[in-house]
């Protein structure tokens, strides 16, 4: 099974293309007026009105290719599993849940600063000085 998939991409994209260039090929609904006044030429590679039922039948068939090819693409990603890899993972999945109401964050230490030894700004000031907004004795 897992070799037929890309085979079914290949084939996909292929008659896409083909699909494409058989719709430009066709003669558009407006071509035959020009053509009956003569400014287009009414002989064609497959013939005056064999062009038309050649172009539009392979056209039906390869759209009715594209379609079962299309569904078949769709098949194969419904039998993929949870998306493994980081890019394949929407961003939902990769949420944190949310702290519990008793949870306290740790304060944040400054860098180089000594584990355990009160935070910079916090504690009690050395002796001597007063602390912001406090009044000297």
């Amino acid at each position: 099974m897992n070799w037929m998939e890309p085979v079914v991409l290949v084939a996909h994209l292929i008659v896409a293309a083909a699909v494409c260039g058989f719709v430009l090929l066709q003669h558009g609904k407006g071509a035959d007026m020009g053509a009956a006044f003569g400014s287009g030429a009414s002989g064609s590679l497959f013939g005056a009105a064999g062009s038309a039922n050649f172009l539009s039948r392979t056209t039906a068939i390869l759209a009715a290719i594209f379609f079962v090819t299309s569904i078949a693409l769709t098949f194969f990603g419904t039998l993929h599993g949870k998306p493994q890899g980081l890019m394949e993972q929407g961003v939902m999945e990769k949420t944190v849940p949310a702290p519990k109401a008793g949870d306290v964050p740790a304060p944040a230490r400054a860098p180089g600063e000594v584990p355990g030894a009160p935070a910079s700004g916090t504690g009690t000031a050395p002796a001597g000085t007063s602390a912001p907004g406090e009044v000297p004795k």
